[in-house]
């Protein structure tokens, strides 16, 4: 087919440029079946994606483009605004020639033809976590895209009568695919079936007119955790059109915070363009992004597999004009270009031969003794660590079962004398981390510890689990016990009641009252929360207060922004969480620190950490605290949370001035990993037993304190249910490597009870202040 936009890869001075400052070919024959592009982390692939799109814009000024929504574009969407904004100064007309664009040529988006590539259904247009209402707000509004021009997915528009309402024909949300099929039984069934009708119109004259712009131009697209672009999702056949259609429970787990959990999620439809709408044109230039080491399995199944509809995005490998720009993270899998790094010395060092000996070992599912060359050439690069083996293969699996051994050996080995600053993102962090490691030493008098949680995690808070608290809250203000000593109770300095509160909680957990004293000490707690943010000690005002509150929770739209006041009270709930655990292992409140770093706003895209905002309240802890061994959640490229990478932003700036201070360079970080990501075998310093009864304990503690977590409303799209479960999965899943790696029998005959008694492990990173430094990116250099 002719097509008078053309725009052929070898054109793309933008990929060449960086391809050849990288050192990378456009792909690696024979596994990788399309050009691919590694960038060294998530910012710089928003600003290479970014210049990718000017270019084509400049080419092809009259022809369609098609954007992505959610969190993976945030950084494509900041530096397309900023190089348009600033286009004619001189430190962006650099970068424009620096990657062969032309500076004479700015590109007038308002030219070009907006295609949404999709949407939840049912769901109102205007609020603020449809994807309508983001692709009006960032591109629309922030690329000066013409609304004229644009094709939409309003579902407030589609087939409704004039003064009807999506609520009226949908109640609860929920669609009934069936009608499509069978014979309506009600009036209300005879509606739906209509506007089900009306739908599958809207999608095929949707699609009718993509064509008739020529195909989609320009795509843009992230990557689902089961391989989908658009809402195509595991199975979606490659020739697939814009439609009406369900989701997969990955995908569900995936936009559950978008939507305000999975219930809502799971109960929502799409309607998005197909496979065979991106791809009808193949002229297309077709770009996926994707970040992080937890989208590497997925990234390489898509790149390196021969195309089926169980990876939805192999459906580009037919496009010439199709390329994957990924992190070095999300590259970490990619056979041949790891082979093609590898040949380079520089990238050779013990870590990189210790993971491939235990990749041939896990591979052969045989123990490191048991490896040899046959098992190592069996890797892809296992020809190349032969070669660069400077002692015998034997002796090189030893070396590799050593370390591990090494590292069981210092987990074994008892912290003692050692100041703790544990931070977390949110307040489940370090539970999931590595709390049968901290439960070890924790109340050994010897240590120290503080707990500092950086956000306030309110985001993970349902409307409907506010609902519940605000419920007993007006419970206990119908108590005249409690109301008699309420004005006593709320006053400003009530330090010794927050206490109390834990312990009657705590108590009530001890005696199984969890309908009755567990609720009067959340109730309470709730009380006070509130008498703090709106400045109403008295027990009438808070009354009507907590009425107004519920009429809040259960009249606003799950997903919506919460005012801030409202995010307060969700955050300080979760806060209260974190002291229950605490509570638990015998820790009081002087042991914990709720920082509420101002970054976390519950926007779609979450600020970049700042200096004088988010680093100082971690320097003052840092001070305050004076810590021998800090830890961290652990995410250089943000394979978890965008809220995990960011945390450890600051805290490592906060230690960078630490030490510019105080001279010290002896702090030790402990890097750890809960259900987002893992560390491989060769990356862990501890390798941590973890028994049955700690893997149960682990979960009961979960359910006791993270009543917020126990539906799971946000889980990983790894498990449906809450993170304890998905955690012990993880422990096991690195049980069964160490098993195979270091043989049953030394498990099983080791002189440590805790190492018989093992039935997981966990992994944690130990890293000298100069090697956590190394992977993590200064705050000034982070959007650069």
């Amino acid at each position: 087919m002719s097509n008078p936009h053309l725009d052929r890869p070898d054109l793309s001075a933008v990929e060449r440029t960086l391809m050849e400052r990288g050192g990378q070919a456009d792909r690696y024959a024979p596994r990788e079946k399309i050009r691919t592009l590694v960038v060294e982390h998530f910012p710089m692939l928003g600003k290479v994606t970014a210049l990718r799109f000017l270019e084509w814009a400049q080419r092809n000024p009259d022809w369609s483009v098609a954007l992505p929504t959610g969190k993976t574009p945030e950084h494509f969407i900041k530096w397309t605004q900023r190089i348009l904004r600033d286009w004619d100064r001189a430190e962006v007309r650099r970068i424009l020639e620096t990657h062969g664009l032309d500076p004479a040529r700015k590109p007038d988006l308002s030219r070009l033809h907006f295609i949404q590539i999709d949407d939840f259904y049912p769901i109102h247009g205007w609020q603020q976590n449809s994807f309508f209402h983001y692709v009006n707000r960032f591109y629309l509004g922030g690329f000066g895209f013409d609304p004229k021009k644009a094709l939409l997915i309003d579902p407030d528009k589609i087939g409704l009568d004039p003064g009807e309402d999506l609520d009226q024909v949908w109640p609860e949300g929920q669609v009934d695919l069936s009608l499509r099929t069978r014979a309506p039984r009600t009036a209300l069934q005879r509606r739906q079936q209509r506007l089900l009708a009306e739908v599958d119109e809207f999608c095929y004259r949707y699609e009718e007119r993509i064509r008739e712009l020529g195909g989609v131009g320009f795509f843009l697209g992230g990557i689902g955790p089961d391989g989908h672009i658009g809402f195509n999702v595991r199975g979606s056949d490659h020739l697939s059109t814009t439609r009406l259609c369900e989701t997969n429970y990955e995908t569900q787990a995936a936009a559950a915070s978008d939507l305000g959990g999975i219930e809502i999620s799971s109960a929502r439809l799409v309607i998005t363009i197909g496979l065979g709408t991106i791809t009808w044109c193949p002229e297309t230039t077709a770009l996926v992004i994707a970040a992080g080491e937890a989208k590497a399995a997925i990234v390489q199944r898509a790149i390196e597999s021969e195309p089926s509809n169980q990876v939805p995005a192999s459906v580009l490998h037919k496009l010439d004009n199709a390329c994957f720009y990924v992190t070095k993270g999300a590259a970490r899998l990619l056979t041949e270009r790891r082979h093609h790094q590898l040949e380079t010395p520089e990238t050779w060092d013990d870590t990189t031969q210790r993971s491939l000996v235990i990749d041939a070992a896990l591979n052969a599912g045989c123990s490191l003794a048991q490896t040899g060359h046959e098992q190592i050439e069996r890797l892809r690069s296992g020809s190349l660590l032969l070669e660069r083996l400077e002692r015998p293969v034997v002796e090189a699996c030893d070396g590799a079962a050593s370390f591990l051994k090494e590292s069981l050996n210092r987990a074994l080995a008892t912290p003692c004398g050692e100041t703790f600053l544990h931070t977390a993102p949110h307040h489940d962090d370090i539970m999931l981390g590595y709390l049968p490691y901290l439960a070890q030493f924790v109340q050994d008098p010897a240590n120290s510890h503080r707990f500092q949680y950086l956000t306030s995690g309110f985001n993970a808070v349902t409307n409907g689990f506010m609902v519940d608290r605000c419920n007993w809250a007006s419970a206990l203000l119908r108590n005249p016990e409690w109301r008699a000593g309420a004005q006593a109770y709320l006053a400003p300095d009530r330090r010794e009641h927050r206490e109390a509160e834990v312990q009657m909680f705590l108590d009530a957990l001890g005696a199984e009252d969890a309908t009755g004293a567990a609720r009067s000490a959340v109730g309470a707690r709730l009380l006070a929360c509130v008498a703090e943010i709106y400045g109403e000690p008295d027990p009438e005002a808070l009354e009507h207060r907590i009425d107004a509150l519920r009429h809040y929770f259960l009249t606003t739209y799950p997903g919506k922004k919460d005012e801030p006041e409202v995010q307060k009270l969700k955050g300080m709930l979760r806060e209260w969480e974190a002291e229950v655990l605490w509570g638990h292992l015998g820790f009081g409140l002087d042991t914990i620190h709720h920082a509420r770093l101002g970054f976390y706003k519950g926007d779609i895209f979450t600020e970049e950490p700042e200096i004088n905002r988010d680093v100082l309240p971690v320097l003052e802890e840092i001070r305050r605290v004076q810590p021998s061994v800090v830890t961290v959640a652990f995410d250089p490229e943000g394979s978890g949370p965008d809220t995990h990478y960011k945390v450890m932003q600051a805290v490592a700036a906060a230690l960078r001035l630490y030490r510019d201070e105080t001279g010290r360079n002896d702090i030790r970080i402990w890097g750890y990993r809960n259900v987002w990501y893992r560390f491989h075998p060769a990356e862990a310093d501890l390798v941590v037993p973890v028994s049955l009864g700690q893997m149960a304990e682990l979960h009961r503690l979960f359910l006791d304190s993270f009543a917020s977590q126990r539906e799971a409303s946000f889980p990983s799209y790894e498990h449906q249910g809450p993170f304890s479960e998905l955690a012990r999965q993880i422990q096991v899943e690195q049980y069964r490597q160490i098993r195979t790696l270091l043989g049953e029998s030394f498990l099983r005959r080791h002189p440590d009870p805790r190492v018989r008694a093992a039935r997981g492990f966990l992994f944690v990173r130990v890293m000298e202040l100069d090697e956590f430094f190394e992977k993590t990116r200064e705050l000034k250099k982070s959007i650069e």
